[in-house]
């Protein structure tokens, strides 16, 4: 596997890139639940962005969740911090009986509360109060949804003034080799809920209200011996249908293509509201009187 080196993302008007250093890793690991594996070296490195960020979160928000050792990590970065659980979907029995037990162990002691991702696909909203988190972290999630602007408004919902979104998701680029060869219709291939790139993402949050979001992306190469590990693992991404025998037999490429996107921003000035024609409102708790005191 090699990594293509990343591009720097700033908002249209004020756009420069900038290289970030490239590096990989080879894995031989099949994916047994879908983007387990992907799911947690994408959370290692965004936990590794972490490290120049200022932050001493009490509640975070884990979406989706699964289990991995991001979590461990982050408590013990964070040793006081009390976790928001959106579980994934389709958890086997074993680890699922895990992540639960886990989080539902340090919950006794830290606080917390969980719940299901499919609560969130089938309402669009995250079973949270307002202003309830200072971090949410989320995995590979944004190209399963079919309108990351809801998300992204949830996120500034029940995140708290100076708290912040991290983020990572597939871009367009993901599985570019199959549509290169799909004339047949034989791979029967899907796309993207959300094909977003890290300027879309970049510009969505502006449109949010999120404030100094930085994107980065890189392109993870995937190479395979076997037709049916690539189709799988094409499967276990949602780039095809369900597999059918005699896509075994296709002439495959021996390459994938994964493009992943990274970015984070943060809740700024929260309590202003936007303006309106061209007249900025302030909210009245922001207004605050200052009093003089006699020097007698």
């Amino acid at each position: 596997m090699w990594v293509k080196s990343s591009l720097l993302f700033l908002p249209k008007r004020l756009r420069k890139f900038a290289l970030v250093g490239a590096w990989g890793a080879e894995y031989t690991e099949r994916m047994t639940q879908p983007l387990r594996w992907l799911q947690s070296e994408i959370a290692d490195r965004m936990l590794q962005k972490l490290d120049i960020v200022k932050l001493v979160p009490k509640d975070i928000l884990l979406i989706p969740d699964f289990p991995g050792a991001h979590a461990e990590l982050l408590s013990k970065r964070f040793p006081e911090v009390a976790f928001h659980s959106v579980a994934e979907e389709g958890l086997s029995g074993i680890d699922f009986w895990r992540l639960k037990v886990a989080r539902k162990w340090r919950n006794v002691f830290k606080g917390g509360s969980s719940t299901c991702l499919e609560v969130f696909r089938r309402t669009s909203r995250i079973e949270l109060p307002d202003n309830s988190v200072d971090l949410i972290f989320s995995d590979l999630l944004i190209q399963d949804l079919p309108d990351p602007k809801y998300f992204l408004k949830e996120c500034w919902r029940v995140l708290r003034e100076g708290g912040l979104l991290t983020l990572s998701y597939l871009g367009p680029d993901t599985g570019k080799e199959l549509r290169e060869i799909e004339n047949s219709g034989q791979l029967g291939i899907r796309p993207l809920l959300s094909p977003w790139d890290m300027h879309d993402m970049g510009d969505a949050l502006l449109g949010e209200r999120f404030s100094d979001p930085v994107m980065d992306m890189e392109l993870i190469k995937l190479d395979y011996q076997s037709n049916v590990l690539m189709l799988s693992d094409a499967q276990a991404m949602g780039l095809i249908q369900p597999l059918q025998t005699s896509q075994q037999f296709l002439e495959l490429p021996k390459k994938l293509t994964l493009e992943l996107v990274y970015g984070h921003a943060w809740v700024l000035g929260k309590h202003l509201a936007k303006a309106q024609n061209q007249v900025a409102y302030i909210d009245p708790k922001q207004i605050q009187r200052k009093t003089i005191s006699d020097p007698d």
